[in-house]
């Protein structure tokens, strides 16, 4: 394999808290990562985190839309993880200084309930250290930096009570400093937040992995990524599922 999956996840985690994440990928005599390789790097740097007192919050699923399809040409779902610290309340201030090169997402989020099947459903905002290092944009990359995930800023109230797919038939809306920067459909990830977590549920069991109750998923999206600067005010809004609000700052 060329590499230890500890000594790679040792190092993610210290570029990670010191604002350079995935230094490793920009290197030109890198060994190859093949995508269960990247999951295992994902998965040690999980065990790093709780081991120094963290809690994992839930889950994301990522690549999943067409916007990603077409900033990076890439095609997944894939997994990563959410860690309790980086949950945000409704109205942060987030230092743009604290990111690398900070991007954001509209998409929605489900709540488990005590059976850990879908209880809730609600607008976040995704936080990302927009940063890929790779001469050409892979898979590989994206899953050992845990989908470029750097936080979540979640609404005001829990969601809306979980009532199916056929609830959700309004639109996805992400606004920064009050003009919409895209928008669409809240069905637009494949198989919408349900068949996320379906996808979820099974890829986690194939690494050993498994849903708890009154976890947290991100379920994709079917927007594009947008790097924010300070000073900018962020809203992503799901119709009558609510919506969600942070400013950036220096």
């Amino acid at each position: 394999m060329g590499f230890s999956v500890r000594g790679l996840a040792a190092r993610q985690l210290a570029d990670y808290r010191a604002g350079t994440p995935g230094s490793f990928f920009g290197e030109k005599d890198q060994p190859h990562l093949g995508l269960d390789d990247a999951y295992a790097v994902q998965a040690e740097v999980a065990r790093l985190r709780v081991a120094e007192g963290e809690s994992v919050a839930g889950y994301k699923v990522g690549a999943t839309g067409p916007g990603t399809r077409e900033q990076f040409g890439m095609d997944g779902p894939v997994r990563g993880f959410v860690y309790e610290a980086e949950l945000h309340p409704f109205g942060a201030t987030l230092p743009h200084a604290s990111y690398a090169n900070l991007a954001v997402e509209g998409e929605l989020a489900v709540r488990l309930g005590d059976d850990a099947e879908i209880a809730r459903v609600f607008p976040v905002i995704e936080l990302h250290n927009y940063v890929l290092r790779s001469e050409t944009p892979n898979l590989q990359e994206l899953v050992a930096n845990s989908g470029l995930h750097a936080g979540v800023v979640l609404p005001d109230t829990d969601g809306t009570g979980w009532r199916g797919e056929e609830s959700l038939d309004g639109v996805l809306r992400v606004e920064i400093n009050g003009r919409t920067v895209d928008e669409g459909p809240m069905l637009g990830v494949p198989g919408g937040p349900a068949g996320s977590v379906g996808w979820l549920r099974r890829h986690l069991e194939a690494h050993g992995l498994a849903l708890r109750p009154r976890q947290f998923v991100l379920t994709g999206t079917p927007l594009g990524l947008y790097p924010v600067r300070p000073g900018d005010a962020v809203r992503v809004a799901a119709g009558r599922l609510g919506a969600v609000e942070a400013t950036i700052v220096p």
